[in-house]
């Protein structure tokens, strides 16, 4: 099995010539394309994608423990496909429009400063994750629990709370109206 660690990979298009299987452990991947790219099977431990493109990838068994993506383009994936033992990761200055995250178990997850637009977090447990200035525009909170978690700073979501659980969850002034959209109601200030 292919094994490669504290290895920087940058600049490779993964798109032509696909990441070969094994684990990749404390590795950095830099300004690499894995768009479209099957990268089931494989396992990253302690790995840095910066400023990659991942979108549509298939993430089948795909192993991520404690994975920083900073930077990354990640359109349409599904991470409820991804290996659910040790699954962690946090995500700064990411766009993950049209993601999901459907069932997964992903406690104090951070996300800085991303796009979630239209993401599916139904059924997601985010118990005390942080979505700091992240973009929610039409993302999914079906039976989601946000306990303790900060979205105070978060950006145009609409979460409901009888159908969710958001015990200690923190939330702004301004955004309250996020948890009021499902009654119809006009609020003026």
């Amino acid at each position: 099995m292919n094994y490669q660690e504290s290895k920087t990979f940058e600049k490779t298009d993964f798109t032509t010539e696909p990441l070969p299987k094994g684990e990749y452990e404390d590795c950095r991947f830099i300004d690499c394309d894995f768009s479209g790219s099957d990268l089931s099977e494989i396992k990253f431990v302690d790995c840095t994608f910066e400023n990659c493109n991942l979108s549509l990838a298939t993430l089948s068994n795909t192993v991520f423990r404690d994975i920083l993506f900073k930077g990354c383009k990640m359109l349409g994936l599904f991470f409820e496909q991804c290996s659910v033992f040790g699954l962690s990761f946090s995500f700064e200055n990411c766009i993950l429009n049209n993601s999901s995250f459907y069932q997964t178990k992903i406690k104090k997850t951070v996300f800085k400063n991303c796009s979630l637009q239209e993401v599916d977090f139904t059924e997601c447990d985010l118990t005390g994750s942080q979505l700091e200035n992240c973009d929610l525009t039409n993302a999914l909170f079906d039976h989601t629990i946000l306990e303790k978690a900060d979205l105070s700073s978060a950006l145009r979501y609409s979460i409901n709370p009888e159908t969710n659980r958001i015990k200690k969850a923190k939330f702004s002034l301004p955004g309250i109206t996020g948890l009021l959209d499902q009654y119809d109601i006009e609020i003026t200030i």
